[in-house]
């Protein structure tokens, strides 16, 4: 796994070839029980028994994803949701998971109009009146693949529509004196929330932010390849040079923002190298990106699971221990789509031999997990109109 296609650059993401690398397949398993285990991976988190299980069906043809920590269902599972089950073909799960989070999520007054509330009850009772922009821009991405994938219906199941009017909200909202947009418009940077200048690495997603370009409405299409480069720009400044570490918070010039304690790499950074990954497979975003991923995978290299730490970006610990080991395994595996480094091969074999969390923390990582489990054997892809 290292040299090959890792290290070469311009345009050869799978976007321009529709060829997706299999890492496990490289790694020596064979197609059947690479796919043995994603059959299993979706059956533990939407089907298993209650020590695995997140999806949960609700009344009126619904289903809700559970945080099992702090059991409240939140945007940031329901639209990881979506992109699970349009990415396994399940357009029955895709849409009660979307049915609920129109039913109880969708705000449709107040200064957050047009959005969807972050938390709620499972009982569908809201925990809170604004949003966090993770949530909005995978619900969109998982919408246009749906209407790409999939024969659409009547609203809330006219997906592409649904996916152009959320991401026309997400950058104009404001402009008429009526609330915030998600991403500054001066900078092109996604914000932390809509009503704060301040952003967090992990929801920079410059492969999604593509796709807009392409399929967004005409008039904002530029606004979002801006987006994209911006975003690349913005890792670069926010990642640390050595250890790759990002913080979960940052300033938009890409200092760690310390103001709410969220200036080391935790919970939230962990997915900035699943996102670098996937950018680099889909876009060949920047070759910056396979350096990020060979720093990721090398400052880990010497550290056992069990003792993942907070840490600051500069790589030195805490004595707190990592809430979500599993999924800081999958997501530096997923790095392995652009790492080229010494390292590559032993993430993805790592997470090979990693089951799923079980227990009460096993939510987030179970949900990057399954995203981890996809993406290295090439089956989380883009989804064109046909």
């Amino acid at each position: 796994m290292t040299g090959g296609i890792a290290a070469m650059t311009g345009k050869l993401g799978a976007f321009y070839t529709g060829q997706y690398r299999n890492v496990f397949l490289e790694c020596g398993y064979s197609e059947a029980e690479i796919e043995a285990r994603i059959r299993q991976t979706w059956h533990a988190l939407f089907e298993g028994d209650e020590d695995t299980r997140i999806y949960y069906e609700a009344a009126g043809d619904k289903a809700y994803f559970l945080d099992t920590g702090n059991l409240d269902v939140r945007t940031e599972g329901m639209s990881y949701g979506m992109m699970m089950a349009v990415q396994m073909d399940r357009k029955d799960v895709f849409d009660c998971l979307w049915k609920w989070t129109m039913d109880h999520m969708y705000m449709t007054d107040g200064p957050h109009a047009g959005y969807f509330a972050w938390s709620c009850g499972p009982d569908g009772t809201r925990n809170a009146n604004g949003p966090a922009p993770d949530g909005e821009e995978f619900f969109a991405m998982a919408l246009l693949f749906a209407s790409h994938r999939w024969e659409e219906g009547p609203t809330p199941f006219d997906y592409g529509k649904q996916a152009r009017d959320l991401l026309r909200t997400c950058i104009h909202k404001g402009e008429n004196g009526d609330g915030f947009p998600m991403w500054n418009p001066d900078n092109k940077l996604i914000k932390f929330i809509p009503d704060c200048e301040y952003s967090d690495p992990s929801y920079h997603l410059p492969h999604f932010y593509e796709l807009f370009a392409l399929y967004a409405y005409e008039e904002d299409r530029a606004f979002w390849k801006q987006a994209a480069a911006a975003s690349r720009a913005y890792l670069k400044i926010s990642c640390h040079p050595v250890t790759g570490l990002a913080p979960e918070y940052a300033h938009y010039d890409g200092t760690p923002n310390h103001d709410r304690g969220y200036g080391h790499f935790f919970s939230d950074s962990y997915r900035v190298a699943g996102n670098v990954g996937l950018d680099w497979e889909w876009f060949r975003g920047d070759a910056w990106e396979v350096e990020e991923a060979n720093r990721l995978q090398a400052f880990f290299a010497d550290k056992r699971p069990d003792d993942y730490r907070r840490y600051t970006i500069a790589g030195e610990p805490f004595e707190e221990k990592s809430l979500h080991p599993v999924g800081l395994i999958a997501t530096n595996a997923m790095a392995s789509l652009a790492a080229d480094g010494p390292h590559a091969r032993a993430y993805a074999e790592l997470l090979w031999h990693t089951p799923v969390r079980t227990g009460e923390r096993r939510y987030y990582d179970n949900c990057l997990y399954m995203f981890a489990m996809l993406a290295l054997s090439g089956k989380y892809r883009i989804w064109l109109p046909e």
